[in-house]
Parts: structure tokens; C-alpha cells; sequence
């Protein structure tokens, strides 16, 4: 009475199982929601198809996946103790110390299996334990898809197409009795492989050039080519049955026998426990925040050159989407930085909604709505907003450059640059971070052993990338933290800690300090430069962008002025004497007379000379400049033409002409079609209200507590109404017919069921078929009847409901339980 039956199949084993470990299973393997099963059985087959299989097995660990690989070579079903001694081996090598790797596989085993049994990959007791089948199918050593473990198939496997006549003559060979049932004699071989003693006996006659043949097979791969005339060695290893045929030219070592020369070990090197990061350098945790957050104010001044950049409008998009590579090259020259860092700074923009297409017919990159609002926040809450983009993007600037699966070439902003398992590298590969002391830099190989130990590879990247994309991802992550102030001199930053665990508000607060003060002035000198000794304030930051050049930059920021700066500042609107003031106004030292020179005289120069569009025409109060224009050799492509005594007229459009005279030395003003000058004004064109663009996931998302709960209430109801016992009816030409079934009642005993159900409180089973004609099975306790509806609790969707008796097909009574 007190005995539980072991499970005989999955479903069994699911449906024993409580509630939180079915919650447990289903935040494992989310992708066996959707959608959610009808029932056990329906789950426990969901879970061995071989799409969900091979995603939960690439989610495994080093040494959870190693003691699976050990169950697919194992018999089925395998005990505890040969799982355990396919992981430690017999303990009888010769002379090695093996002890502590032992001691941690006996601790860790338990562990592992838990962890396999949760995610539905093993059931059954410890006396029999079973590999799912498509996991073993996976799993299980053959001539195309070789065992992760290096082993071969068994002698039973092996010699299952061989003649009794050729097993006779192994037998022979090998001093076994001779019989006539090809069982008997490949049970014999096998005993013989398995039995240390006698299979130390076998080898010690060996030639010692056969036993070279066994060491390169022993570990894999154990299959080898034949000639029609092998050479003694391996003939004697064929003769003996150490080498079984697997075609006319191939020949494989048979799985006992490896285990016999492997001293019963099913992995060269198993991985109990996983390998501990090591630290590289030791750093003084201040110079680390000090250090990340000079690198993250870099990071925000270089993302607001860019959408300064491409203010105006920034390049176009290739038509298979993109950026060209003369364009981020461009990009890169004017960041001054390497072509693959701009790629960088340009996604992670892009990720943060911060630039986008704008949609045109002319469809260009420029900045969203949204840059205008991030460049007014605070300089810490810009940075949080960055790196939070950072972390959640799927984007992976490092593989532009690169080609994809079909040789073309990935560029950045392009399409084909979504990685889902992007996000999960880095959260991962800054936690490792976190959990070293601070201050403390991780060495990378470590770091990428540990990450490798953590998911082994199991051919999830694409072929064209290489069979390592995590830790590809791993290393561009290395990079990107330092670039974006995540970590500084190789350590993870306080406010990076705070971001992972806090959230932003405490990650800006710790920042806010560790960043410059934005000052508003600057430093005029004699030779027409300005230094800014710090970070300017914006205003005054946007309007020396436009009235000086960039010369430098560094801890201090020096810019030119030269003629063509100050007539681009003239072009926006600005008189001479705004100008004046503006510099006397922002300056610590006096301003240069140069520099007042330098101003004035462009400003009385400048829309001396006016273009406007006939085609284009050239307009000036005095005759001698257009006379000096005309004479001049390098108009001779603008086949310029006097239309009066102060107008010339082009045959180009207003544009080139305006560039063109300029280039000459004059400083021309456009002008609208009523004789206006034409202001240029920085910033004017924004995309549409953009949304960044959204991650790719790795596979379903994880779900909460509550969804979790619904699903199992729901699949326990399921499994209620398919699994419980009902009353076989008496008499009547009425039938439930078989299990599983929908029941067949009349519409007259329907109705006199679910009245007596509901009078005494008792519960029913029921086939119903809904509006869109679907039938489901219900397992419900009538409350009320009338009208043509009962009302009544269902059990299948834990909730009371109300159903039309015309929809239902039928009814039977619950067995009572005995």
C-alpha cells in the first residue's frame, strides 16, 4: 500500500511530479508554452520533440551536458552507480591520481542530474535512469554524427549485419567456446571486452604497432579506413575483434573495448566544477571609477559629434539597407577614431533611438526627436541611457566587416547584424566581472573558459561566423564596456555595479561626481584659437561649433577660427557685431584684435556677391568683382555670361555656383527669389518620432510567477479531464466509447445528469464543442440548471463557467474511487 509505482514513461514521470516542479520545468524550457499543453501527455511529448530537446540541451552546462553524453552511452536504463563510473572510471589506472577529480565528480553528479531531471532530459529512479530518446538519438555515437564522448558503437551494434561464420572466427581468435547463436557469440565478446582481466590478457599478445592503432582511436574519433590488405597490426586487431567492419573500407573500435582502455572513463576530462576566473591586475577602485568615467564622458561627447554630424541630414541608406563603407569611413575620419569603433559608436546610437532613416524618397540616416531630448539631460542620465541601450541590444557592431552566410558583406546599421544571444554575453560577462573584488581586472582566457563551461558549444552559431560566436561576443564585449565607461582600466566601474544591481537612478548618482562640470567660457588667443579647458555648456558649446573649427581634442579642446568658420557663422544669421559680443561675453582674455579683424573683414565681404536661381546668377552692386570673376580661369567651368553691368548669369544650379566661388576666395550669399539673404541653420532636419529598434530575443521569454501558475493549474485540469475515471454506462445504446474519447449521451440524459450532478455537488465529465467547432473534454461540477445552460465549475479552466446544453455531446459520471 505504501509503495509507489516507478514511472514507466515521461508523461508518468511529469505527472508525479508537484506543482512548483512543473512551474520549475516550464521557466527551464519556456518554449514548451507555447502554447500552453492540454495536458501531461501533451507536455511530456512537446518535450521530446527534437527542436525543444536540442535548445534545452544547448542551455546546459559543461558537466551536465558530459553526464548526459555519459547516459547516451550508457545501457537503458542505467543505474546511478554505472552513471557515476562512466564520469569517474573504475578507479584502476595505472598509477594516476585521480582521487580529488573523483570526489568532485561524486559531488557534483547530484547536482547534474537534478538539474537534468527538472528540464524533462532524464526520468526515472536512480536504478533506472532514462535518456530521453531524441536526446540519446542526439547524443549517441554513428559514423555521420560522432559522439561528443569519442566513443563508438557497442559489439551488438556493430556486429548486427556481420555472418555467423565471421563471429565464429572471432571467437576463435580470441580463445572464447565456440557457438552457433550470433547472440551467444556477441554476448561472449562483449563479456570478454568488459572483464579487465581478460582484456589485459588479450593485450598483452598484442603487437605493439596494434596498440598504437588503439591509442589514436581511443578517444575519438573511433572510426579508421582500411585497405583491401591491411597491415598485420590491424588485421590481428580484426581478427580479435577489436575492430569491427562498418563498410568494405572503414572499420570502428567498439565501445567496450574503448572503455576498457579508457579505464571505464566516458570523457577524457570531465568538468565537475566550473573554472574560476582569475584576476589579471589588482587596481585602486577609485582610479577605476575615475578612469570609467573619463572614458564615459568621452562615450557622450562623441555620441553628440555624431548626430552633430549628421545634423543636416546624414548619409544615405544602401538599398540592401545600411551604411557604405565610404561613408563610415567618413564618419571615422570625422570622429577621429578606427573604422571599427565608429561602427560602434554608430549602432549604439542607433540602438539607443538616437538616430534613424528618415523615411524620405531620398531615404538618409539623421537624428531622431528623441536626440534633442536626450542632449538636454544631465550628463550622468544620458550615460545610464546609453548603456542600458547597450545591454539590451541585440545589435553587434562587431561583425560589420564581415560576411554573412552567403559571402555578402555586413555593414553597419544594416540588417543582418542582430545576434540574440548578444544580451545574454554581456550581462553574463559583467556579472563575472562583478564577482570578482573591486578594483580587480579578470584575465580574459579565464573569463572565456568560464563562459565556455557555463554553455558549451553545440553548432548554435551560423557556419559562416566560426563555431565560437559567444565568445566572439565575449571579447567585443570586453571592448565596448571600456569604450562606453563600463569598466575603466579593465575593472568594473561602481556606477557599471550599481546599474547591473540598482537600477539607473543609483548608477547616475554615483557617476554625477566623477564628471566634469561643464564650464561657459573659453580661452582666446593671440594666433585665432580658442581653448576649452573642460566641457562647455551647450549653448555656448553649439555656437563655437559653428564659429570655429575643431583643431584638437583631449583634456583640453582647442578650435580655429578662420574665414571660412566665421562665414559659416555669418550663413546662420549672425551679424558681426553678435559675434563681438558673444566672444567678449565667453571669453576669460580679452579678444585678439586679430580675431576682431578677421571678423569684420569677412563680414563686410560677406553677400557682397549674391546667387540666387535663374539657372543660377551672380549679383553685385560693384561691376569691378564681376569684371574680376569673368578674367578669372578657374570660372571657366561655371561658363559664366554678363546679363547686365551687375548680374551674371551660370549654367549651373545655385549650389555649385555658391561652393564654387567660394573655393575662389570670395564669400558669397544665396539669396531667395525676393531678393532676401537664405539663412542656414544648423539642426534642422529630425526624422519622424522613431522607436529603437526592438531586440531579437534568443527564444521565448522567460515567464513570471503568475503566468507560470496559470499554466499549471491549466494543464493539471487538462490532465484531469483526459486521465479520470469514468462510469461505464449500464444499459442503452449510449456509449462514453474508448478512453479519450468524447462521450455520446441523448440531449434527454445529458439534461438529467447534470441536474442530479448539480443537486447532489457531485462532478461530471463532459464532451463539449465550442462555437468555431472545436470538441475538448471538461471535467465540471454543476451549480445550476436552467434555462438550456448549465452553470457549473469547471476544473479543466479553474473557473465557474456557463455552457449551452445543446453544445454538449455528452456525459458520464465519475468512477468512485476505491
Amino acid at each position: 500500500m505504501g509503495t509507489t509505482t516507478p514511472p514507466r514513461t515521461l508523461a508518468e514521470a511529469l505527472r508525479a511530479r508537484g506543482d512548483e516542479s512543473l512551474a520549475g520545468l516550464l521557466r527551464a524550457r519556456p518554449d514548451l508554452l507555447n502554447p500552453v499543453p492540454n495536458d501531461i501527455t501533451q507536455l511530456a511529448t512537446r518535450a521530446g520533440t527534437r527542436a525543444s530537446v536540442v535548445r534545452a540541451l544547448e542551455h546546459l552546462d559543461r558537466f551536465a551536458l558530459q553526464t548526459a553524453e555519459a547516459l547516451a552511452v550508457a545501457p537503458d536504463p542505467a543505474p546511478y552507480d554505472t552513471l557515476l563510473s562512466l564520469l569517474t572510471g573504475d578507479g584502476l589506472d595505472d598509477g594516476e591520481q585521480r582521487d580529488d577529480m573523483g570526489a568532485a565528480i561524486t559531488a557534483a553528479l547530484p547536482g547534474a542530474l537534478a538539474t537534468l531531471r527538472e528540464q524533462a532530459l532524464v526520468w526515472g529512479e536512480d536504478d533506472r535512469l532514462r535518456l530521453v530518446r531524441t536526446a540519446r538519438e542526439l547524443l549517441a555515437p554513428s559514423p555521420q554524427h560522432p559522439s561528443p564522448t569519442g566513443l563508438g558503437p557497442t559489439v551488438a551494434e556493430a556486429t548486427a549485419g556481420m555472418s555467423p561464420g565471421r563471429l565464429q572466427e572471432i571467437l576463435a581468435a580470441t580463445d572464447l567456446p565456440a557457438t552457433h547463436d550470433p547472440v551467444s557469440a556477441v554476448a561472449a565478446l562483449s563479456a570478454l571486452f568488459t572483464d579487465r582481466t581478460r582484456m589485459a590478457e588479450l593485450l598483452d599478445t598484442a603487437p605493439v604497432e596494434a596498440l598504437s592503432v588503439l591509442d589514436r582511436l581511443v578517444w575519438g574519433p573511433p572510426y579508421g579506413e582500411v585497405t583491401p590488405n591491411p597491415t598485420p597490426p590491424v588485421k590481428w586487431l580484426r581478427d580479435r575483434g577489436l575492430l569491427l567492419p562498418v563498410s568494405t573500407r572503414t572499420v570502428v573500435l567498439p565501445r567496450e573495448a574503448a572503455l576498457h582502455l579508457r579505464a571505464g572513463r566516458a570523457h577524457r576530462v570531465p568538468e565537475p566544477a566550473p573554472p574560476a576566473v582569475a584576476a589579471a591586475a589588482e587596481r585602486d577602485p577609485q582610479a577605476v571609477d575615475r578612469a570609467a568615467a573619463g572614458q564615459a564622458f568621452t562615450a557622450l561627447s562623441t555620441i553628440e559629434e555624431l548626430l552633430k554630424l549628421w545634423d543636416g541630414g546624414g548619409p544615405t541608406i544602401l538599398r540592401a539597407g545600411g551604411l557604405s563603407v565610404r561613408e563610415l569611413k567618413r564618419a571615422a575620419t570625422a570622429l577621429d577614431v578606427s573604422e571599427p569603433i565608429a561602427a560602434f559608436w554608430i549602432e549604439l546610437a542607433y540602438g539607443a533611438g538616437l538616430l534613424a532613416s528618415d523615411g524620405e524618397t531620398d531615404e538618409r540616416y539623421a537624428p531622431t526627436p528623441a536626440s534633442d531630448e536626450w542632449l538636454d539631460l544631465p550628463a550622468e542620465d544620458r550615460w545610464t541611457h546609453l548603456a542600458t541601450a547597450w545591454l539590451a541590444a541585440t545589435r553587434t557592431p562587431g561583425l560589420v566587416g564581415g560576411q554573412d552566410a552567403k559571402g555578402r558583406a555586413l555593414s553597419a546599421l544594416g540588417p543582418e547584424l542582430d545576434r540574440s544571444a548578444a544580451p545574454d554575453v554581456r550581462r553574463r560577462v559583467l556579472t563575472l566581472f562583478a564577482e570578482l573584488p573591486p578594483g580587480t581586472a579578470p584575465e580574459a582566457e579565464t573569463l572565456l573558459r568560464r563562459l565556455r563551461w557555463e554553455r558549451p558549444l553545440r553548432g548554435s552559431a551560423p557556419a559562416a561566423e566560426g563555431s565560437d560566436l559567444r565568445s566572439r561576443l565575449a571579447l567585443w564585449t570586453l571592448n565596448e564596456a571600456e569604450l562606453l565607461g563600463i569598466t575603466g582600466r579593465g575593472a568594473l566601474s561602481a556606477q557599471a555595479r550599481a546599474l547591473l544591481d540598482e537600477g539607473e537612478q543609483t548608477a547616475a548618482a554615483l557617476l554625477s561626481p566623477l564628471l566634469p562640470d561643464p564650464l561657459d567660457h573659453v580661452l582666446l588667443q593671440a594666433d585665432l584659437t580658442a581653448v576649452a579647458p573642460g566641457p562647455l555648456e551647450r549653448p555656448l558649446a553649439d555656437m563655437l561649433s559653428v564659429l570655429a573649427d575643431v583643431e584638437s581634442k583631449g583634456g583640453a579642446t582647442v578650435y580655429r577660427f578662420t574665414p571660412g568658420s566665421v562665414r559659416r557663422a555669418l550663413d546662420a544669421g549672425q551679424a558681426a557685431a553678435d559675434l563681438h559680443a558673444f566672444l567678449a561675453a565667453h571669453s576669460r582674455t580679452p579678444v585678439p584684435q586679430p580675431l576682431s579683424y578677421l571678423i569684420d573683414d569677412v563680414a563686410r565681404r560677406h553677400g557682397h556677391l549674391r546667387i540666387g536661381a535663374a539657372s543660377a546668377y551672380v549679383r553685385c552692386d560693384d561691376e569691378a568683382v564681376l569684371n574680376e570673376i569673368l578674367a578669372d580661369r578657374r570660372s571657366t567651368g561655371l561658363r559664366l555670361r554678363r546679363l547686365a553691368p551687375t548680374v551674371l548669369a551660370a549654367q549651373t544650379d545655385p549650389g555649385s555656383l555658391l561652393e564654387a566661388l567660394r573655393d575662389m576666395g570670395y564669400a558669397p550669399a544665396a539669396e531667395s527669389a525676393e531678393g532676401d539673404v537664405l539663412i542656414t541653420r544648423a539642426g534642422a532636419r529630425r526624422t519622424p518620432p522613431r522607436t529603437p529598434p526592438a531586440p531579437v530575443p534568443e527564444g521565448p521569454p522567460t515567464p513570471d510567477d503568475t503566468l507560470l501558475g496559470a499554466a499549471v493549474r491549466a494543464i493539471r485540469a487538462g490532465d484531469t479531464a483526459a486521465t479520470v475515471a469514468r462510469k461505464e454506462p449500464t444499459d442503452g445504446p449510449t456509449s462514453t466509447g474508448p478512453a479519450g474519447t468524447l462521450p455520446r449521451t441523448t440531449p434527454a440524459e445529458t439534461l438529467a445528469t447534470v441536474q442530479a450532478a448539480a443537486m447532489t455537488g457531485s462532478t461530471v465529465w463532459i464532451g463539449y464543442v465550442n462555437a468555431d467547432g472545436a470538441a475538448s473534454q471538461r471535467v465540471i461540477a454543476p451549480v445550476r440548471v436552467e434555462g438550456g445552460f448549465v452553470t457549473a465549475y469547471d476544473h479543466t479552466a479553474d473557473e465557474v463557467r456557463t455552457y449551452p446544453l445543446h453544445r454538449i455531446t455528452g456525459v458520464a459520471e465519475l468512477a468512485e474511487e476505491r
